[in-house]
């Protein structure tokens, strides 16, 4: 993030190395380049088959949880990966336990889809450090199995939520739905 291009030129030339290389899947989980649109636009063009960017939280808790980035910048940056190739799946994560209501994660649902959002890992917030936010609530295994189908049936074609899942949870698995 401290490169003047957000690191953009390195994740293009990686994914432009392994493709090279191998027959790899490759997913790379970007930053929002603070809304740079050309920085962005380096790492389409270098071809990955998915970029995530994780979302992380509902609207209302996002300027508290990610206070560098905005829920709208986030959106867009999915939508635009849509928008310029239809061969990028696009993917997102949320964490919950960090005081957001059921209506909000429901929202923020809706909103990735809408916004082309295709692939989606829901997980617990644990908290890295007495220095970050603190865990608000630990969500019961059965809320997201339930919030994983509802994710699917608002249009997410893989899913993958629990309290142990991450943004890179099961991603050998989503690879043979890639291709």
């Amino acid at each position: 993030d401290d490169l003047k291009d957000g690191g953009s030129t390195i994740f293009a030339r990686v994914i432009e190395e392994i493709r090279r290389r191998s027959d790899t899947v490759v997913e790379v989980l970007i930053p929002d380049f603070r809304g740079h649109a050309d920085d962005l636009k380096r790492v389409v063009d270098a071809g990955p088959d998915v970029i995530n960017h994780n979302l992380e939280t509902v609207e209302r808790l996002h300027p508290v949880v990610r206070p560098s980035a905005r829920y709208d910048r986030s959106l867009e940056l999915l939508q635009r990966v849509s928008e310029w190739s239809t061969g990028i799946k696009t993917k997102s994560g949320l964490m919950l336990g960090l005081g957001e209501r059921e209506d909000e994660v429901l929202q923020a649902l809706k909103d990735l889809v809408a916004h082309q959002c295709r692939l989606l890992t829901i997980g617990q917030y644990l908290r890295p450090s007495p220095n970050h936010l603190p865990v608000i609530e630990y969500v019961h295994p059965d809320r997201f199995r339930a919030w994983g189908t509802q994710a699917e049936a608002l249009g997410f074609e893989s899913v993958a939520s629990g309290p142990l899942v991450r943004s890179s949870f099961h991603a050998h698995e989503l690879a043979r739905t890639v291709r």
